[in-house]
């Protein structure tokens, strides 16, 4: 398939700043100064430069359109394209964007065949919002997974997966993808309540679209405690372990007799003197918690030099232990983590899984995924898994790179 085809890029480029600094989101002038003087660094541009590099390796003859500056152009020339332009007026003061220069540049691009957009659930709202008011003009569009929070369905499953289904991309075969986003202010109190905000045109080719977040409120308050029991009872003295977000996890600190957070990342360990049999036999002596709601940097310093294990859960829906809300956990953590050790071997003893069988299941055969940001250390990651389901009870399930089958 050559030529022909016109596809538009807006880039958020604050989108997901304030993930590895543990600040659970990246909206407004605050939270985003915050993540900047806590060392974070923005990935948007890389994120979209990587769906550019895919879509061109597959269909030379797009013709790429976008907007100046980090907001497209700058992705675009990373991929070492060429582009052509449109100026929408600027709406934030200086260099700062916003989210009406998202909804400005969206506007702008309408007469392309097909817009990518790289940000989160909020930019999602912000394409939304300007695509609603293009009525028939509106394209489709397709999401380039880069925010903290990505439960949306009408994202790629990863940036290289965003290229290649607008590399095939027809013109013509579309679906409707559902945008959904939480209350930042209230997911930073652990209040988490997604809410549907409406529908976006997306490329009909739902096995590299990353479907929307399920929650996990129907999940038996037993079977995360069983889960955390298991994971209490496999725990060894002198190890640090990085508890993920989530409620699965959060059970875990509370079978050590802890108070860990809900949405956080926290570095727990056994106390002195404690044992697991302690905590699962319902002891509140059994556990220690060494820093709680980390940054990634604290959390390296945590890890570094040390014997340490990685305990996330699966998201709902959608498959992802790496890249969705827990970006915390970086290629530089888990590299340290993994102390040079390769394989699956290696992997098995430091990164630990956690799902119930009913979120396996929904899963109907779909891989776990891992979108760390890094593509090579991702695919060392890929392969078969231990995940503990229950007490005692556990299964092995495949793990692979989110950008698998989709590289350029």
């Amino acid at each position: 398939m050559t030529g022909g085809l016109v596809v538009g890029l807006v880039v958020n480029p604050v989108a997901g700043l304030g993930g590895a600094a543990g600040l659970k989101g990246s909206d407004g002038a605050d939270v985003q100064r915050a993540a900047l003087a806590r060392g974070a660094t923005p990935r948007a541009g890389e994120r979209a430069a990587r769906a550019v590099r895919t879509l061109l390796s597959r269909r030379p003859g797009v013709r790429l359109v976008t907007v100046p500056g980090p907001m497209g152009e700058d992705g675009v020339r990373a991929a070492g394209a060429g582009c052509d332009l449109v100026h929408p007026p600027h709406a934030g003061p200086g260099s700062v964007t916003t989210a009406e220069d998202t909804r400005r540049a969206v506007r702008a691009l309408a007469g392309v065949d097909l817009l990518l957009f790289a940000g989160g659930d909020g930019t999602a709202r912000d394409v939304l919002d300007a695509v609603a008011g293009l009525g028939g003009q509106a394209p489709p569009v397709l999401g380039i997974p880069a925010g903290v929070k990505v439960y949306s369905g009408c994202f790629a499953v990863s940036p290289a997966a965003a290229g290649f289904l607008a590399a095939g991309f027809d013109g013509r075969s579309t679906a409707e993808a559902e945008v959904v986003d939480l209350d930042e202010e209230g997911y930073r109190r652990g209040a988490v309540g997604p809410r549907l905000y409406g529908s976006l045109r997306v490329p009909a080719a739902r096995a590299a679209l990353s479907g929307r977040k399920t929650g996990s409120s129907g999940t038996e308050p037993a079977t995360a405690e069983g889960i955390a029991r298991e994971v209490v009872a496999r725990m060894r003295p002198g190890v640090r372990y990085v508890l993920g977000p989530g409620a699965t996890t959060r059970a875990v600190g509370r079978a050590l007799g802890l108070a860990t957070t809900l949405l956080g990342v926290d570095v727990v360990e056994l106390a002195p003197g404690g044992t697991a049999e302690a905590a699962t036999g319902g002891g509140s002596a059994g556990g220690r918690l060494v820093a709680a709601d980390v940054s990634e940097a604290e959390l390296l310093g945590l890890v570094t030099g040390r014997p340490a294990v990685v305990v996330l859960s699966v998201i709902g829906g959608q498959g992802f232990v790496l890249g969705r809300g827990n970006q915390q956990v970086s290629p530089r953590v888990l590299a340290a983590v993994l102390g040079g050790r390769r394989g699956g071997d290696a992997l098995g003893e430091v990164l630990v899984v956690l799902a119930t069988q009913q979120k396996l299941a929904a899963l109907k055969g779909r891989p776990l995924l891992a979108d760390s940001g890094d593509d090579d250390l991702d695919r060392t990651l890929r392969g078969h898994v231990r995940v503990i389901t229950g007490y005692r009870e556990s299964t092995i399930y495949r793990m692979c790179a989110a950008s698998e089958e989709y590289d350029g």
